[in-house]
């Protein structure tokens, strides 16, 4: 049985996606390195950015989570100090990794289901001077909140301070804007909104802040400027790369072209949403967050508070119809996510509800009709 996945990723890909890794290709190969110098450039191109204006890209081997701890690792030197603002897992992971490699950093907590707050932002940085590097997720899938980056940006532009963003499940579903935003780094991954498959991450980078990197990493394999470097002079990885996975994103980025880029994929995206709030709501289902902060990457929807809702069957029930979506990560709450990304439509977001329906009726789960 074909799954339709709901998760913020790995997701639901394209057949043509999937045969594009059909052949075997050498990491050496003329057609290899010629379709990594493709991704690289298109990147630019998707973020807005170009060469001429001072950006860069590179690639990174391994999930979302290298691409960020290479830029972590890589770009706080050993007497600057990174601030993380975390209201989330997400947020939590970028500390621990600050952690592990000893590096200077002080944390800016808010509730996981409340937005980073800019103006206590800016008062934070106006308090501690040594803060040379932010760092902060813009679509914290914990619980689906989009952190209001654009903000943020001008607060960091303002005191001099070096800007990374974590956009691993937003990028290429939400059309931001690098360069105004004032994001000197922004890291994603492959097996994200532009609907490739897993392995690798990857980062556009300001070059500026790209060249402070060399000789200051802390690890061999997420070297970043060593990293964009190789692949700069050589056009090869220093290790060895996920081919397959590259030549797959290809195609996905081919596909992107062709669904009418960023702009139209955010749409299917949002109506995906629309349509999925309007079921979940019409069931009976309440939502973890306040609609005005809530993105429309991945929802977050409360338990029902009926004794015989059990997460784990209604999980079972699902996937044996072929819909898989996402455990909740709260702390304060009984959740479960479901996801709007991928390659999914409106008829797959109904499908998926009138499975919902089902399965309440099998477990005799009562809900009540709830508000917007």
């Amino acid at each position: 049985m074909k799954k339709l996945l709901f998760t913020p990723g790995p997701l639901t890909t394209s057949d043509t996606v999937k045969q594009a890794m059909l052949n075997d290709v050498g990491s050496r190969d003329k057609a290899f390195i010629e379709a990594v110098k493709y991704i690289r450039s298109e990147m630019l191109t998707l973020a807005g950015v170009s060469k001429e204006e001072g950006y860069e890209t590179t690639i990174i081997q391994g999930s979302g989570t290298f691409g960020v701890e290479s830029v972590i690792s890589s770009a706080v030197g050993v007497n600057e100090t990174l601030l993380v603002l975390a209201n989330g897992a997400y947020g939590e992971r970028i500390v621990k990794i600050a952690q592990i490699h000893k590096i200077n950093h002080l944390v800016l907590r808010f509730e996981e289901d409340q937005i980073v707050d800019p103006e206590a932002t800016a008062a934070f940085i106006a308090e501690h001077p040594e803060v040379t590097h932010v760092a902060c997720i813009h679509s914290e899938t914990t619980t689906g909140l989009f952190n209001p980056i654009k903000e943020i940006g001008a607060i960091c532009k303002a005191a001099n301070k070096v800007f990374i963003v974590d956009a691993m499940s937003s990028f290429g579903g939400v059309q931001m804007d690098i360069k105004g935003w004032n994001i000197d780094y922004m890291v994603s991954s492959s097996n994200k909104c532009i609907e490739g498959v897993p392995g690798f991450a990857f980062a556009v980078i300001k070059r500026s802040e790209l060249e402070k990197c060399k000789g200051q990493a802390r690890s061999l394999t997420l070297d970043l400027y060593e990293q964009w470097n190789g692949l700069e002079t050589t056009g090869q990885f220093r290790f060895t790369p996920p081919t397959l996975s590259l030549m797959a994103f290809r195609q996905a980025m081919e596909e992107l072209k062709q669904e009418g880029g960023i702009a139209a994929r955010e749409a299917r995206y949002q109506q995906n949403k629309q349509v999925l709030d309007a079921g979940m709501l019409k069931l009976g289902f309440q939502f973890y967050l306040k609609h005005d902060i809530q993105g429309h990457i991945i929802t977050s929807f409360l338990y029902p508070t009926d004794t015989n809702f059990n997460f784990e069957r209604f999980y079972s029930k699902l996937s044996e119809r072929g819909f898989v979506i996402y455990p909740g990560k709260l702390s304060k709450a009984d959740a479960f996510r479901i996801g709007n990304i991928g390659q999914i439509f409106p008829a797959d977001v109904e499908a998926l509800l009138k499975a919902v329906e089902e399965i309440l009726a099998e477990e005799n789960v009562l809900l009540q009709m709830q508000s917007s």
